[in-house]
């Protein structure tokens, strides 16, 4: 399949910004970013996911959460198009949604079904007041879901939700039950998009890759088991996907964004 030449060049179409919030809500929000883009003819965009919610502004359009995505998206650009957006911690929307985040999981919904007087354009001393305003207080269980998302996070070494478990002291249970209600997606989810972005961080690196090596250190059984889930995370086979960073021009993000 012939690639997209605009997959290593797409800095001379798309512009990406990242603001930090103000600092009391810094336990809530991980960042807001902001995506401008102009192309003449169509472009297909590859989007991966990460276990964020995130609330968006699109050109005028009604401000929309969008929940976790379980697996890769692609979204089609053309012409000029702006999005603002905001993207909370993993564990924090919980408070705000009031109901299981796995409930929006691969779904969007108006921003009004959440928040209360959602500002109409995208401008972040207006959506901080609106988050403050809406904020209900301090969840303890959306701050433990937070610190063991920033375990997998931080520790090569959990690569399997029976040792995430024990490394929390629980069960592997409630470990499941507390990503389902506060993350959005389950443990064994996080822990492979993870580790799988440590196979894109040694492609960045350049040289070889000893795909059978990399497969054990990151806990798969055999190389198809992770093939298998690099291409349902990422939409492409690991050796198709590493393509992406051999042009010496190209952005070392490999032209594909993050969710959304």
């Amino acid at each position: 399949m012939t690639r997209d030449a605009r997959e290593l060049s797409w800095r001379e179409h798309q512009r990406h910004q990242v603001l930090p919030p103000s600092p009391d809500l810094a336990g809530l929000v991980a960042r807001y970013w902001v995506v401008e883009w102009r192309y003449d003819r169509p472009y297909r965009q590859l989007i991966l996911p990460y276990p964020n919610v995130h609330l968006s502004f699109h050109d005028g359009a009604a401000p929309e959460v969008h929940g976790v995505s379980s697996g890769h998206v692609f979204k089609d650009l053309e012409g000029e198009g702006r999005v603002f957006g905001v993207a909370f911690h993993p564990g924090a929307f919980r408070p705000f949604l009031g109901a299981p985040v796995q409930s929006i999981t691969d779904r969007s919904l108006p921003a009004a079904a959440v928040f209360d007087r959602v500002p109409a354009e995208a401008d972040v001393l207006e959506v901080e007041d609106m988050l403050r305003r809406n904020f209900p207080g301090p969840d303890p269980k959306a701050r433990q879901a937070a610190d063991v998302v920033n375990l997998v996070i931080a520790d090569p070494r959990m690569t399997r939700v029976d040792v995430l478990a024990d490394a929390v002291g629980t069960s592997v249970r409630q470990v499941q039950r507390l990503f389902a209600e506060h993350v959005g997606v389950g443990p064994k989810w996080v822990i492979r998009r993870y580790r799988l972005h440590e196979v894109t961080q040694r492609m960045e690196a350049g040289g070889r890759i000893d795909w059978a090596a990399l497969a054990a250190d990151l806990g798969y059984a055999d190389q198809p088991h992770f093939v298998r889930d690099f291409t349902t995370m990422f939409g492409e086979t690991p050796t198709r996907y590493a393509e992406r960073y051999e042009a010496p021009t190209a952005d070392r993000t490999g032209g594909a964004a993050r969710h959304p």
